[in-house]
């Protein structure tokens, strides 16, 4: 890509602020069903996204082709957008202050997709399906992905940041019959393909294949109050829907969060530490954020207290918080508030030591989804299979295992967390976009209605 950043700079200079983003990448698919290869795929594009802010209201331009001219249209079509749009609104725009940076910042990955041959991305997939097909595993799918793409970000501040970018990951499914049928999924994913040399598929595969088998002859799970213990996948999937996104200011500037000025207040007990951060190891980690602002560990709850909402940096400046460095995008979409990778911080229990001391509850186990309502504090997942807990030891396994009730409750009633330390792989959607994040922790104990 041959763009002339000086020019660029000089273009930028309108408005009361302005931003541009330009991406071009490159992706590969393979699609396995049942052995035979479906499909394998490739495809690159590109754009640009430019905003201007012009007092209190924002222009947004994109455009698929990359050149200055192109460039020069946006913006001056931006800018005519903010400068109408800026008589319409009653609302002030504040954008936190944020130092100006010049970075290029390089992927940690160790082997690039794009070096991997086809046939060996291939035999990785048919080892997927080999190590799950047969018994009572009737059908099996394997999706997998890679991407390797570039982008500059510049603002009319001097923030000027390259960045080169990489994701890989892999999904696999089982699906078990014998009079009815019953599914079990895994996946795995992160950066370079290493994650997949490493990653013992057949193990991963092997897994998904006896969960689907177990759950055949699993018993309905029992509905009611217990105490519940929920795995480091089902833990994290509550965390994020049901802690993270509450806690994203956008959210809460729109009245729809149920920690809507609740910060410095008890929202949890004394064991619940929530952390969102970009700097671990995780599917959703960055340095820079799509408004250029360094990523950073933010504390939205410590121990039982909320601490900070998730910000870009409007909404810090309209909530005069901190930055967090939260503002993601997918392509050339809009930057709006996002998570990046959301845990609850480790405890002192050993995994042992909790069923132990738990006696009798049930152990929910993954996640299959399921719905948030972030304004009035209610929610509902489903797990993917539980276990009785009896005498401090699992023993019957069980399907069809809801879990519902009010956020506050749950995060109120946590008594426990596990040293673990597990981060899922995956993709949350929001507004129409869809961004790699991860979330996870340790094991909780909590009580809660199973439905």
């Amino acid at each position: 890509m041959d763009i002339n950043i000086e020019k660029l700079e000089k273009l930028l200079e309108v408005g009361t602020y302005a931003d541009i983003r330009i991406n071009h990448g490159e992706s590969n698919h393979i699609i396995l069903k049942d052995g035979k290869i479906d499909e394998i795929s490739s495809g690159a594009g590109g754009g640009v996204a430019v905003r201007v802010l012009y007092k209190n209201a924002w222009g947004f331009a994109t455009s698929n082709v990359i050149d200055l001219k192109e460039i020069e249209n946006l913006i001056n079509k931006a800018y005519k957008m903010a400068k109408v749009s800026n008589e319409y609104t009653d609302k002030e725009v504040i954008l936190k202050e944020v130092k100006a940076v010049v970075d290029k910042v390089k992927p940690k990955a160790k082997i690039n997709p794009k070096d991997v041959n086809i046939d060996e991305k291939k035999e990785f997939v048919l080892l997927a399906h080999e190590n799950m097909f047969g018994d009572k595993v009737v059908s099996t799918s394997v999706s997998y992905s890679d991407a390797v793409g570039y982008s500059l970000f510049m603002n009319s501040e001097g923030t000027r940041i390259e960045s080169e970018r990489m994701r890989t990951i892999m999904y696999l499914t089982a699906v078990a019959k014998d009079g009815t049928l019953q599914y079990a999924s895994e996946r795995v994913g992160g950066d370079g393909f290493e994650v997949i040399k490493n990653a013992n598929i057949e193990n991963i595969a092997k897994s998904a294949k006896e969960r689907a088998i177990r759950l055949l002859y699993a018993k309905p799970c029992p509905k009611g109050k217990f105490k519940v213990i929920l795995d480091p996948e089902l833990t994290g999937v509550f965390i994020h829907e049901a802690v993270g996104h509450a806690s994203e200011a956008d959210l809460v500037l729109q009245n729809d969060s149920v920690f809507k000025d609740k910060i410095g207040e008890k929202v949890g007990s004394e064991y619940v530490t929530v952390i969102d951060s970009p700097e671990v190891e995780g599917f959703g980690s960055y340095k820079y954020d799509d408004e250029g602002v360094k990523g950073r560990e933010t504390i939205i709850i410590e121990n039982g207290i909320l601490k900070n909402f998730l910000h870009t940096r409007e909404t810090a400046g309209r909530l005069n918080m901190e930055v967090t460095g939260n503002a993601r995008a997918e392509g050339l979409n809009r930057p709006i508030v996002r998570m990046s990778n959301t845990f609850i911080k480790p405890g002192d229990w050993d995994f042992e030591e909790l069923l132990e001391d738990t006696k009798d509850g049930i152990f929910l186990k993954g996640s299959r989804g399921g719905q948030v309502d972030t304004g009035k504090g209610l929610f509902q997942f489903s797990a993917v299979e539980a276990f009785l807990i009896e005498n401090g030891e699992l023993t019957t396994p069980l399907k069809d295992a809801g879990l519902s009730g009010e956020i506050l409750n749950i995060l109120y009633n946590v008594d426990a967390v596990t040293k673990e330390f597990k981060l899922s792989v995956g993709y949350c959607g929001k507004n129409g976009q869809s961004v790699p994040v991860g979330d996870g922790g340790g094991s909780i104990r909590t009580i809660a209605i199973l439905s």
